[in-house]
This record gives C-alpha cells, sequence and structure tokens, in this order.
C-alpha cells in the first residue's frame, strides 16, 4: 500500500462522519457539548425598564434647570418595585437592577444628588434615558441567540440559563476507547524495570479528546499477544472511535492490524507520507472509527491533533471540524523538506520590531515530550519544500493543547 498524502489520509477519516444522536440533558451537564438545535429566548431580558446605577429615578422635564429639589414619594429595589406613577416634581429613591417606575424616564445617580428627609437635591441635568437599562435590552422573547453546532462553555451555558432554559438538546458527545500496546509500558506512578517506560501518551490524547468535545474512556496497556489484544479491544465495542498506539505497523511484534482484522476491521490505510507519523492506520467496525496512532508519544500526539481531533469534533457536531493555518515569518531558516509533509514543533517569538514570528526547534525527533511541551505551534512543511531563509513565509498550525 502506497503512502497516503496528509490531505487524503484526513478526507477518508472525516468521509461520512455525522454527529451522534441528539438528547436532552440539564444545563449544569451541558459544558463542552454541542447544541443539536437553535435555542430561543423564553424571556424578554431584561423584562422591565430597570436602572443600572443606584440613585434617584426622576423626570428628565423637571430637572432642566439644576439644582432643583424634589419630593421623594417612594423607593424601587431590585425585585420590589415602586407601584403608582411619578408625578412632576416627584423622585423616587432607586437601586440598581430595579424596576424604573412609570412616569421616570432618567436617573441621576447618587453621587450627583444631596438628600435631605423627604427632598433631594438634584445638581445635574440629565437627558431621558440615563443610567436606565430599556425592556429587552440584552434580548427579546422569541430571538434565537444560540445557534444549532454552537459549543456549550460557560460563557454560552449562562447565556442559556438566562433564556430560561433549564435543558437542551445536544448531541452525544463521542465515546472515544484509548488504548496503549506493549510489552515495554507500564502506567504512570508504578516503577519500570531497565527496559520498560511509561505509557505516558493515553493521558494526552485523554485532555486532546476532551478539548474537542468527546468523553474519553483509558483502557489501560495491552500487551503484545493476541490474547491480550482481543480482550481489550472488544471492551471497546461501545465507543464511536477507537484509539490504539503502537503496533500498527507490519514489524514481527506489531499485531494490532491483525488482530484488530481479525475482530472485523475494515482497513482502510495503515501508512502516510508524514514526519512524524507514517504509521498511522484507519478503518471501521460496524459504526466504530478505528484510529491506529504510532508508539512515539510526540509522533502519537501531533497525529492525534491532525487527525483524532477534527474527527472527534465532527461527530460531536462542532460546524468547524477542520483546522486552519496562518502564514507568519520564520525566525532563523530551515533546511529543505523530504517526501513526508513534516510538521515540525516551533514556538511563537517576536522581532524587534515587535512582529510575530515562528522558530523551529532544532531537534525534531519524535521522542522528545519535553521539547512537544515548549512548543506552541507546529511549522508545516510540504513533501518536497526548498530551503527557507529566515524571514520566509510558511505555514503554522497552532498547538492549543
Amino acid at each position: 500500500m502506497n503512502a497516503l498524502s496528509v490531505s487524503e489520509a484526513l478526507e477518508q477519516v472525516l468521509n461520512g462522519a455525522q454527529p451522534r444522536d441528539k438528547i436532552e440533558i440539564a444545563i449544569t451537564d451541558a459544558l463542552g457539548t454541542v447544541l443539536a438545535e437553535d435555542l430561543k429566548a423564553r424571556i424578554t431580558q431584561p423584562p422591565f425598564h430597570a436602572s443600572a446605577m443606584d440613585g434617584y429615578a426622576v423626570r428628565s422635564g423637571d430637572i432642566g434647570t439644576v439644582p432643583v429639589r424634589l419630593r421623594i414619594v417612594g423607593e424601587s429595589a431590585a425585585g420590589h418595585g415602586m407601584t403608582g406613577t411619578l408625578k412632576a416634581g416627584e423622585a423616587a429613591r432607586i437601586f440598581t437592577g430595579a424596576p424604573v417606575p412609570d412616569g421616570a424616564d432618567t436617573i441621576v445617580i447618587q453621587e450627583d444628588t444631596e438628600r435631605n428627609e423627604q427632598e433631594v437635591l438634584i445638581q445635574v441635568s440629565n437627558p431621558p434615558g440615563t443610567y436606565i437599562r430599556r425592556q429587552g435590552y440584552d434580548f427579546a422573547e422569541g430571538d434565537v441567540l444560540l445557534s444549532e453546532r454552537t459549543l456549550l462553555t460557560a460563557r454560552t451555558l449562562s447565556l442559556a440559563a438566562a433564556m430560561n432554559h433549564d435543558k437542551v438538546s445536544v448531541f452525544r458527545q463521542p465515546r472515544v476507547a484509548i488504548l496503549s500496546t506493549g510489552d515495554e509500558l507500564v502506567m504512570p506512578g508504578e516503577k519500570p524495570n531497565p527496559e520498560q517506560i511509561i505509557s505516558s501518551t493515553p493521558v494526552g490524547l485523554a485532555a486532546l479528546v476532551s478539548r474537542s468535545g468527546g468523553i474519553p474512556d483509558l483502557l489501560g496497556i495491552a500487551r503484545d499477544t493476541a490474547e491480550s489484544l482481543g480482550e481489550h479491544i472488544e471492551k471497546a465495542k461501545e465507543a464511536d472511535i477507537l484509539v490504539t498506539i503502537g503496533g500498527a505497523s507490519v514489524g514481527d511484534h506489531d499485531l494490532v492490524q491483525e488482530i484488530m482484522t481479525d475482530h472485523g476491521m475494515k482497513l482502510d490505510f495503515w501508512k502516510i507520507a508524514m514526519r512524524p507519523g507514517k504509521p498511522l492506520m484507519f478503518g471501521a467496525r460496524n459504526h466504530q472509527r478505528i484510529l491506529g496512532l504510532p508508539g512515539n508519544p510526540v509522533s502519537a500526539m501531533i497525529c492525534g491533533r491532525i487527525f483524532l481531533v477534527p474527527l472527534v469534533k465532527k461527530l460531536a457536531g462542532l460546524k468547524e471540524a477542520g483546522e486552519e493555518t496562518q502564514s507568519l515569518p520564520l525566525a532563523k531558516a530551515v533546511s529543505a523538506n523530504g517526501p513526508r509533509e513534516h510538521y515540525m514543533r516551533a514556538e511563537y517569538v517576536t522581532d524587534k520590531a515587535g512582529n510575530r514570528q515562528v522558530r523551529t526547534f532544532d531537534d525534531q525527533d519524535s521522542s522528545l515530550l519535553a521539547t512537544l511541551a515548549r512548543a506552541d505551534c507546529l511549522v508545516v512543511r510540504p513533501v518536497g519544500d526548498i530551503a527557507r531563509e529566515a524571514g520566509a513565509e510558511v505555514p503554522v498550525l497552532a498547538l492549543d493543547f
């Protein structure tokens, strides 16, 4: 099988991916989910003309010439408005958020007044509408304020609550099973023997999944036997996506592809023209999509950023599942690229004039997690790209995980 380009591979990974089924949940449980339908306001906000400040509600016609004394005839507080209508020569004490009494059309803040028992001295002349939040100033009943495919965040959930919704219809979050493979691996916190390493990648991939709108399920470590792999694979039968780490190539100890096929996977591809990340497997069994990532931690994380994140977003129902690059100048030269699209770890820097640039790291080895942690972006080098001098514009993909 010839190696696919990154764009060809991504097209196959995303082909036919659709949002999961719709469910109704409480807004208190909806953080990170995606709306499955437009959300209309059930009330008008504010529901009445409300004061934006503490002070006095008055008629603007009474304060055209100042200073002027007005008789205090009532008080309006939040949740306890004043009854009756304000007449000429009258004022009402008012507090922030309280309803503006009928007849009043402006608010004079308390700093611009002096009170003397049942009278208030108004020292400024305000035009109508001053410090008044008009009824419907934020939104009106029936307004569509959150559209289908909107990600529910702290901000959008606060708005949904203000719209008087206690439940929302959302797309079910895709469940992503994550499986490490290899006799050389031990779990974080365990003491490895001299020939073992820590299985760190699942933790990073789980964070990627959560940030993208999915629910991760860590399956642990499958050993390099058909029995162990098969047992762990069967645990993931109900997942929307099964992600395996390592063992997807064609070496003597790389069993994942063979065992996955035995368990019903139809293989689409298993290698791509990408650096890091050539041994990338993709296939499906029934409803489940299977993504086999490389064993090297940096390769797995970058492939997760390029392939897993858009897939999870699309299944979660987000409007935009693709990833866009921006063009930035290089802070230092890079050599010519080879036959694979290269995703070089890099960092944003600023030149002396304050302009943003990007600087690649010297060592791009696919095992260096410390370098990945320092990076905040990837410089994308096309296949066969020529050497680029400092100042040359290059495509850059943000690392937001």
